[in-house]
């Protein structure tokens, strides 16, 4: 018969294996990629917004899902805007209200102050530049019909691993370029590039010759929720995480769409240096390329001014921005 004190060792010694075991399993959610996936994998897609707190952490949720039986969160760090997928049974959570959480660097990005310089535009709304020196180098993947330009992308990754770039997809570009998302995955993965996932719709709604307060998202029918969460559960189902920053097709947008947006704590994401059609950058610029095949003279550019050394470095993370 084991002593009473054997009995106890064994118990204490089992109990900090299953704590150590909680702990492990209760650090970021890896969803394992899956070649072919859809959106489908996730279910009980939702929006929500919650004030969730493991130990000392504090974290806001903003959707909660289930994938493969398991119930998970998409939260935001509130100052350093950093998303991350979690179990949700790690985490303490109860409803919050953008009052409440009105002064975090979160909350002040998806509702900056009205800026009188800037008066109410369709075109360009949102976030156009960041903060400090530098710039912060975006890429639009819109659905295309030709392949990625990968030789941008390794540019952009020449400067040194672990450069940041951020990556407005659209759901519709990652259905129909399977290999060229599983390449870039393959380069963050790898730590050759810090990339960030902004969200660029699903469709990405367009029609040629029409008029621009009659087009992209502002098309009759355009349902936005569909088209934020759509491209969403495809980067999650992938194994990717979004990224609270939302660009909209064109930059086109409205007051009632900008306000859709921020019940659905997205950031909108504009530039103030599209260098196909506008100034060349300066420091904090947004810079705007298409390396979707679609814009080469854009990219052409890029590579022009980079030799030059006239697009400001270092690259910067978009969340640094706001």
């Amino acid at each position: 018969m084991k002593s009473p004190l054997a009995i106890y060792l064994f118990c204490a010694a089992l109990l900090a294996a299953t704590t150590a075991v909680a702990q492990e399993n209760c650090g970021p959610a890896v969803i394992e990629p899956v070649a072919g996936a859809t959106g489908a994998r996730v279910q009980e897609y939702r929006a929500v917004f919650e004030s969730c707190v493991k130990g000392d952490e504090t974290r806001l949720a903003t959707r909660r899902l289930r994938i493969e039986g398991e119930e998970l969160l998409l939260t935001v760090d509130p100052e350093a805007l950093e998303t991350t997928l979690t179990r949700a049974a790690c985490w303490r959570c109860e409803p919050t209200s953008d009052e409440e959480q009105a002064q975090t660097r979160f909350l002040q990005a998806v509702r900056p102050p009205p800026d009188a310089s800037r008066p109410p535009a369709l075109v360009n709304a949102g976030l156009i530049h960041g903060k400090g020196a530098g710039s912060y180098v975006t890429g639009d993947l819109c659905p295309s019909q030709k392949p990625l330009d990968r030789a941008f992308i390794e540019e952009v990754a020449a400067q040194g691993p672990g450069t940041p770039l951020t990556l407005a997809v659209s759901g519709g570009w990652i259905a129909h370029h399977g290999a060229d998302f599983a390449w870039l995955q393959e380069k963050r993965r790898s730590g050759a590039l810090a990339i960030t996932w902004a969200d660029h719709s699903y469709s990405h709604p367009y029609i040629p010759g029409v008029k621009e307060a009659q087009n992209y998202m502002l098309r009759p029918g355009v349902d936005l929720d569909r088209e934020i969460f759509e491209t969403e559960k495809l980067l999650i189902a992938h194994g990717e995480t979004p990224s609270v920053f939302f660009r909209f097709p064109g930059l086109v947008s409205d007051s009632a769409l900008l306000e859709k947006l921020k019940e659905r704590h997205l950031v909108a994401l504009g530039a103030d240096s599209w260098l196909a059609l506008g100034p060349p950058p300066r420091a904090g610029s947004i810079v705007l390329v298409h390396p979707n095949g679609n814009e080469p003279g854009g990219l052409q550019i890029f590579s022009r001014l980079l030799k030059s050394g006239r697009i400001p470095t270092p690259f910067r993370a978009i969340n640094e921005a706001p």
